[in-house]
């Protein structure tokens, strides 16, 4: 259309000059006539233009209006022009090899064997997006045979970055490992104050928000409670309404984020958890060694009697391709067993390290290689080298007194584990992770006539793909 005009144009011109040098030799009723010819054809032009105006806003308007579809590093995407409406799709895949180096019986505990096994530690769906520009969703069922179930089902409404409001069923912002994606992990599996101590997810209710440019976070929220390490599969008061609900709170700060320095990966915070147990029989934690075995219980007769108290210090750092996490949790139970009633303190902690080889930048979302895995290329993705070491302590008095009122489950006799692991993360691209870890645990006997039990060596792999 544009050309047409302007074609229209250059011929109007060359006519124009030479209407000029015949007007001087034309009598006065040509000159009329050519004078109309021009003003019909200038119309034209007119008209011309407008329509070719109207073409285009048309165009613009129908862009404004045409939905995006979207496939790349962060999933496949449907979304509005106006991004004001999207839904993504991503997806977490896990597979994993668990061989035990020893002894045949679980740990030296009779009766219980360590069996060498392939499995599906995650599989993950997650369909999350936002509708009018701030309000988040996201539901991700977990179809891992061990777990089948949803772990995350929430609205998340984003009014201000200091300002959101979050409800359904998430992490409980408690703990920092916890709260480190699944398929960012450095280790196979998450060490004693993650998977033990700390809660996982639960249904409630949170305040959240970044403050000073996203150098402080903060996190409260209101919750059903759930056992230590545990989830909330449904609802924690399955109709028994005589406990109080569960506090958790978190405050992490990153004071140099932004900066210059060589502080800037610096990030240090506190958390914590607060409830009233009364009686309810609601007590049945079970802390589980790095391979996923028993470690302790409680006896079935053990119920909740009084407060629950969590705490946890937690800190990071990452510099280039160095990075360190570490965090301490400490749980105050109040229980009873019939007239035996103890306050108990359980706590943990763990310190990893992680170094990236081929000098990719480290963080606490993950890496992303420089160079994509490619034989034909001579490309070799990152290669990350990590090493932690992790204690979990229960309280004496668990084990203390006669077999009949004891705290303790009738088969756990061990009050402390103490665990290493070695790890090689092969990151072939952003999205797909090859890993093997080495762990060994020792463990200390409560009881002075139980010999402790065996050490535990397993030997994890896992092929991941998430994108």
């Amino acid at each position: 259309m544009q050309f047409k005009t302007t074609r229209i144009t250059q011929a109007l011109v060359a006519g124009g000059v030479l209407l000029a040098s015949n007007i001087a030799f034309a009598g006065d009723a040509e000159v009329e006539a050519l004078r109309k010819t021009i003003e019909e054809l200038d119309q034209k032009i007119k008209i011309i233009e407008r329509k070719n105006e109207i073409a285009s806003e048309e165009a613009a308007a129908k862009k404004k209006e045409t939905p995006v579809l979207v496939a790349g590093d962060k999933g496949f995407a449907l979304k509005s022009a106006d991004g004001n409406f999207e839904f993504k799709l991503r997806g977490l895949i896990q597979a994993d090899s668990r061989t035990f180096i020893g002894d045949d019986s679980a740990a030296g505990v009779s009766g219980t064997g360590l069996d060498d096994e392939y499995l599906l530690r995650r599989v993950r769906p997650t369909f999350e997006g936002t509708v009018f520009g701030k309000y988040d969703f996201r539901f991700t069922p977990d179809f891992a045979p061990e777990a089948a179930n949803v772990q995350d089902a929430f609205i998340n409404a984003r009014f201000k970055p200091w300002f959101k409001v979050q409800a359904g069923k998430f992490k409980v912002p408690v703990g920092l490992e916890r709260l480190q994606s699944g398929g960012d992990l450095r280790f196979v599996e998450r060490s004693y104050v993650t998977n033990s101590l700390l809660p996982n997810r639960d249904i409630g209710v949170q305040l959240h928000g970044d403050l000073f440019e996203g150098k402080l976070s903060y996190a409260a929220g209101i919750f059903d409670g759930v056992s230590d390490g545990g989830s909330n599969a449904t609802n924690r008061d399955n109709g028994n309404a005589s406990k109080d609900k569960e506090y958790a709170a978190r405050l992490f700060t990153e004071p140099f984020k932004g900066e210059d320095s060589f502080l800037e990966g610096l990030g240090f915070g506190l958390a914590g958890t607060t409830s009233d147990y009364k009686r309810d029989g609601y007590l049945n934690p079970t802390y589980r060694t790095p391979g996923q075995l028993s470690l302790f219980t409680y006896n079935a007769a053990v119920v909740g009697d009084g407060k629950q108290n969590r705490i946890s210090p937690q800190l990071y750092y990452y510099n280039g391709p160095f990075g360190l996490i570490s965090e301490y949790a400490k749980v105050k139970h109040d229980v009873a067993r019939g007239a035996n009633a103890e306050t108990l303190d359980h706590d943990g902690w763990q310190v990893a390290a992680t170094y990236v080889l081929t000098g990719e930048k480290n963080s606490f979302k993950g890496i992303t290689p420089k160079n994509d895995f490619d034989l034909d290329k001579g490309n070799w993705g990152a290669w990350e080298l990590a090493a932690r070491y992790s204690e979990l302590n229960i309280d004496d008095k668990a084990f203390a007194g006669p077999a009949g009122t004891r705290l303790a489950g009738a088969t756990s006799t061990t009050k402390g584990a103490e665990s290493w692991a070695l790890g090689v993360n092969w990151y072939l691209n952003k999205y797909v992770k090859l890993q093997t870890t080495y762990e060994q645990t020792r463990f200390d006997s409560a009881f002075a006539n139980v010999r402790d039990r065996d050490t535990e060596r397993v030997l994890f792999s896992r092929f991941q793909v998430a994108f």
